[in-house]
């Protein structure tokens, strides 16, 4: 069965896009922690980050490294973390988080943005890229 990350690269689901390459997508997270949190995803379905081949895996973290320089000329925070957990969802994803404090990072608060906001948040990120 396709994971959400397959269906919303499918555009069966939608989403906030950021970025998107013929590889990686990367997407705002629907229940961020932060204004700005933004999950970047290969698009062939693995569950597991170490279970990506070495290429994909380094494209991954280019991919992400260049949709974090992104954000944080986008959205003011002292820096941009990068958190991998991967159990909520069965596909290797990246979390990158713009942060202030460490407790942005932890998954324990939530930022309630409106539609309006994700939409001008991904047009932000995406402009820098």
């Amino acid at each position: 069965m396709a994971s959400i990350f397959s269906k919303i690269i499918a555009g069966e689901i939608p989403c906030y896009k950021v970025a998107e390459t013929n590889d990686f997508l990367a997407f705002l997270d629907i229940n961020p922690n932060a204004k700005g949190h933004t999950l970047c995803i290969p698009k062939k379905e693995v569950d597991k980050l170490f279970d990506l081949d070495e290429s994909t895996y380094d494209g991954l973290m280019k991919f992400s490294r260049t949709v974090a320089v992104a954000i944080e000329k986008a959205v003011p925070c002292k820096r941009v973390g990068m958190t991998v957990v991967g159990l909520e969802v069965p596909h290797a994803h990246v979390h990158l988080i713009p942060l202030n404090a460490m407790e942005d990072a932890q998954f324990i608060k939530k930022e309630s943005l409106s539609s309006e906001d994700f939409e001008t948040t991904a047009k932000a990120i995406a402009s820098f890229l």
